[in-house]
C-alpha cells in the first residue's frame, strides 16, 4: 500500500486520510478526518481546547487532498483526549439557490460518534448558544461469543419508553435514574412483565435545550428527542458514567444484558427532520455543508415542512440515502440493535419535489441491505404532511407498520361506538384487509392502542379531552381526535363506579391487545396505569407528567397482576400470534361469532363479537383452540361459545368482570347458563380455552 509522504501545516503533521471512511478514525500514529461535499470549495478542520468556543488550532485541507467531493486528511501525534473539532467549509452564498455556506460558520461532523457539550441534561452552557463541537471515540467494545435473539416479528411483545422519564423519578428506586444503567438495573422487573422487546424513543444525540423556555413557574425543554443533532452519536445525559471518548459504551452493556435476556432492542429513529429548522433556526451542521442536497426545498430555496418541525430531509437523493444506510449499519454493526422504528416514515418515501414515489429507492435500498436483513424495519406511516399509508406503506415484505387503524378502530368499538364492529374484527385478526398475507406475510402489524404519542391507558378512560395547558400553548397542541372516553366523570374521581368500570375498560382493552394477531406493543407503565394528568402531548414535559411514578405500582396492583397474567396467557398460544399449523379437531383456523356462535353477521348495532382461532401449540402436540369475547354494549348479554367435540370443553381464562387475583377461579367465577351459553358483564372482555375433559 503507498502512502504518501508527510507534510506539514501550520505545525502539525500531516498527510491524505481515509477517504472511505466517514467522520473522524483513529490511524496508526494519527487521526483520519474526512467530510465529503458537493458545494463546498475549501474545507478546513478545526481543533479546540475542551469546552472552549475558540480553536486552538487551524488546518485547511490541501487541494490535492481532495478527491472527488471528500476531503480527508490524517493529522499525526493527536491526543483524543485534549481536543474537539468541528470543520468550516467554504463556498457559493446563494439563498434562492439553496446555497449556505459560510467559512464563518464552525460545522458539527455529521459522522460525528460523539457531541460535547451536551454532557449535563439541562444545562445551558455558553458553548450550546453557539455551535456543536464533535470528540474523537476511541472506546472498542469486544462483544465477544455473541448471539441475538432474533426473535420472530409476530411472537413481539413491545415495551415503549423514554430512557428518562423510565426511571427518573425517586419511586424507581434505581441508582442511576433517567440513564441506560436505570434500565439495566430494571431488567428483573422487564423480565416478571414478560416483555421481550424494548423501543427506546430517540437516543441519537439531540439538544434538550432546543427552544427551552419557563412557563408558569416550570421549565420546558425538548423532552422527547424528537429533533436530531446528531445521528451516529447516543445522548450523552442519558449515561450514569463519564464516557469521555468512549461514548457508547453503557448502552451497549445494557443491550448485551437485555440481549442475554432474550429482551430486544428497537430504536426509534427520526430521519424526516434535522434540529437545524427553517430560514430561522441555526447552521451546524448540514445546511452548512451541502443545504440543497439534505434538506427538500421549495424553488425559491424556503424549506418544506411535511414534518411539522421545520425542514424535511431529502431522503431520496443518493446522498441523503447512502447516509442513512451507513448510519443504520452503524448502530447494527456497533450496538448490535434489533431493529429500528422510523418517525414519521412516509417523509422517507417522497421525492426530491415532495411528491410521493410509487418505489422509493431509500425503502427499497434499506429492505434488501445484507447487514440489515435480519432486523426489524418499523414505519409510522404517516406524516405531517397528510400523507397516510397505513397499509400501503411501500414494504418489500421486509417493512412493518404501526398500525394507526387499530388504535383508532379498536378504541372506538370498545367503548361502543356505532358501526365498528367489522372493522374491530378485521384489527383482531390480523388486519387482512390492510396486509394482504400473500404479499406481506404475518410481519407487517404493529398492534397498539397506546404510544408516547397521546393517551397513556389509564388516561384513555379518564379523560374525554386533552388536558396540554402546561405545556404553555393554550391547550391548542396535541390530537383532538384520541376516541377516548371519560366512563362518566372527566379526570380524578372518587366515584367507586366510574372507578370500576374505568378498571373494567383498561382491562378490556389490555386483553384485547394480547389476543390479537400481529405484534403488540404498548407504552412503559400502562401496566399499572400511569398518568399524564390528561396531557396527550407531553413532549416538553421533563417532570412528574412524563416520569414514571413507580409508586402506582402497587397502588394498581391488580392492573399490574393482569397484565402480567394476559402477556403469559399470549406466549403461551402460538395462535394468537399467527398460523400455527391445522387443527385437529376440524375447526378453521379464523372463525368470527357474534352472540350467537358461527354468526358472523354484524350491523351498525352489534357491540358483541367473538373470535376464535384454532390451530397447534408451540411444540404440535396438542390442538391449540382459543376464544375472545368482547361485550361493548352497556347492558348484560348472553354469549354462545362454539359446540366441541366430544372430550373437549372450554375453561375461562379471563373475565374481566372480576378482580384479578393470583389464585382467581375465573371458570367458577363465570355465570353459565348452559354448557356452552356464557352471560358477560356490560362492558366486559372473557378469553376461553378448549382442554381436554
Amino acid at each position: 500500500m503507498y502512502f504518501a509522504p508527510i507534510e506539514e501545516i501550520n505545525g502539525f503533521k500531516v498527510r491524505p486520510g481515509e477517504y472511505l471512511h466517514n467522520g473522524a478514525t483513529m490511524v496508526e500514529g494519527g487521526i483520519s478526518f474526512t467530510i465529503h461535499s458537493n458545494g463546498a470549495t475549501a474545507c478546513t478542520l478545526c481543533l479546540f481546547h475542551e469546552e472552549e468556543d475558540e480553536p486552538y488550532a487551524e488546518i485547511p485541507f490541501p487541494e490535492s487532498y481532495r478527491i472527488g467531493n471528500v476531503f480527508s486528511m490524517t493529522v499525526f501525534d493527536l491526543n483524543p483526549e485534549e481536543f474537539e473539532y468541528a470543520y468550516r467549509l467554504d463556498g457559493p452564498y446563494d439563498i434562492k439557490k439553496g446555497l449556505l455556506f459560510d467559512d464563518g460558520n464552525y460545522i458539527l461532523d455529521p459522522y460525528a460518534k460523539a457531541v460535547t457539550g451536551q454532557r449535563i441534561w439541562g444545562e445551558r452552557s455558553q458553548q450550546r448558544q453557539k455551535f456543536y463541537k464533535a470528540r474523537v471515540v476511541t472506546g472498542t467494545y469486544d462483544w465477544g461469543d455473541y448471539k441475538q435473539p432474533n426473535r420472530e416479528f409476530k411472537d413481539m411483545i413491545v415495551y415503549e419508553m423514554h430512557v428518562r422519564g423510565f426511571t427518573k423519578d425517586f419511586s424507581s428506586g434505581v441508582e442511576h435514574r433517567g440513564t441506560f444503567a436505570g434500565i439495566r438495573e430494571k431488567i428483573p422487573y422487564l423480565l416478571e412483565l414478560g416483555v421481550n422487546t424494548l423501543e427506546l424513543m430517540p437516543i441519537f444525540e439531540f439538544d434538550e435545550m432546543e427552544d427551552v423556555r419557563l412557563y408558569d413557574g416550570t421549565v420546558l425543554y425538548n423532552y422527547w428527542g424528537y429533533s436530531p443533532v446528531s445521528f451516529f452519536s447516543p445522548n450523552t445525559s442519558y449515561a450514569a458514567a463519564m464516557e469521555h471518548n468512549c461514548e457508547g459504551q453503557e448502552l451497549k452493556e445494557l443491550i448485551r444484558e437485555l440481549h442475554k435476556h432474550g429482551i430486544e432492542v428497537i430504536l426509534d429513529v427520526v430521519f424526516n427532520h434535522t434540529a437545524e429548522g427553517n430560514e430561522m433556526g441555526p447552521t451546524f451542521c448540514f445546511k452548512g455543508i451541502d443545504n440543497n442536497i439534505y434538506y427538500m426545498l421549495t424553488p425559491d430555496g424556503k424549506y418544506y415542512n411535511f414534518s411539522g418541525c421545520g425542514n424535511v430531509m431529502n431522503c431520496n437523493h443518493p446522498i441523503v440515502q447512502q447516509f442513512v444506510l451507513e448510519c443504520l449499519r452503524y448502530w447494527v454493526v456497533e450496538y448490535r440493535v434489533d431493529g429500528f422504528r422510523f418517525d414519521l416514515a412516509s417523509i422517507m418515501g417522497r421525492n426530491e419535489d415532495g411528491s410521493p414515489m410509487s418505489k422509493p429507492p431509500l425503502l427499497q435500498s434499506l429492505a434488501f441491505d445484507p447487514i440489515l436483513g435480519k432486523v426489524k424495519l418499523i414505519a409510522e406511516a404517516w406524516d405531517a404532511g397528510g400523507l397516510y399509508q397505513v397499509g400501503s406503506f411501500p414494504a418489500w415484505n421486509r417493512w412493518a407498520e404501526w398500525n394507526g387503524k387499530y388504535r383508532d378502530d379498536m378504541r372506538c368499538f370498545l367503548k361502543g361506538d356505532y358501526g365498528m364492529a367489522q372493522a374491530a374484527i378485521s384489527r383482531i385478526t390480523g388486519s387482512l384487509d390492510l396486509y394482504n398475507p400473500e404479499k406481506r406475510g404475518e410481519n407487517a402489524s404493529v398492534n397498539f392502542l397506546n404510544c408516547h404519542d397521546g393517551f397513556t391507558l389509564y388516561d384513555l378512560y379518564a379523560y374525554n379531552e386533552k388536558h396540554n395547558e402546561k405545556n404553555g400553548w393554550n391547550n391548542s397542541d396535541g390530537d383532538d381526535h384520541n376516541n377516548s372516553w371519560n366512563c362518566g366523570y372527566e379526570g380524578e374521581t372518587e366515584s367507586a363506579e366510574v372507578l370500576a368500570l374505568r378498571n373494567r375498560m383498561r382491562k378490556n382493552a389490555f386483553a384485547t391487545l394480547m389476543c390479537s394477531r400481529g405484534s403488540a406493543m404498548f407504552l412503559a407503565g400502562d401496566e399499572f396505569c400511569n398518568t399524564q394528568f390528561g396531557n396527550n402531548n407531553a413532549y416538553c414535559q421533563d417532570n412528574y407528567i412524563s416520569w414514571l411514578d413507580w409508586d402506582r405500582k402497587e397502588q394498581y396492583s391488580e392492573m399490574f397482576e393482569f397484565c402480567k397474567y394476559m402477556i403469559q396467557i399470549r406466549k403461551n398460544h402460538p395462535i394468537l400470534h399467527g398460523h400455527s399449523g391445522s387443527c385437529g379437531c376440524g375447526f378453521p383456523e379464523v372463525s368470527v361469532h357474534n352472540k350467537t356462535a358461527w354468526n358472523s353477521h354484524c350491523d351498525g348495532d352489534t357491540k358483541t363479537i367473538g373470535v376464535m382461532f384454532a390451530g397447534r401449540n408451540a411444540d404440535n402436540t396438542e390442538d391449540d383452540v382459543i376464544y375472545i369475547g368482547i361485550n361493548a354494549f352497556w347492558e348484560y348479554q348472553d354469549v354462545q361459545l362454539p359446540n366441541l367435540p366430544l372430550g373437549r370443553k372450554w375453561r375461562i381464562l379471563v373475565n374481566t368482570e372480576f378482580n384479578h387475583t393470583a389464585d382467581v377461579d375465573y371458570q367458577a367465577l363465570t355465570q353459565w347458563k348452559s354448557q356452552d351459553t356464557i352471560v358477560m358483564c356490560p362492558r366486559s372482555v372473557v378469553v376461553a380455552v378448549v382442554e381436554k375433559w
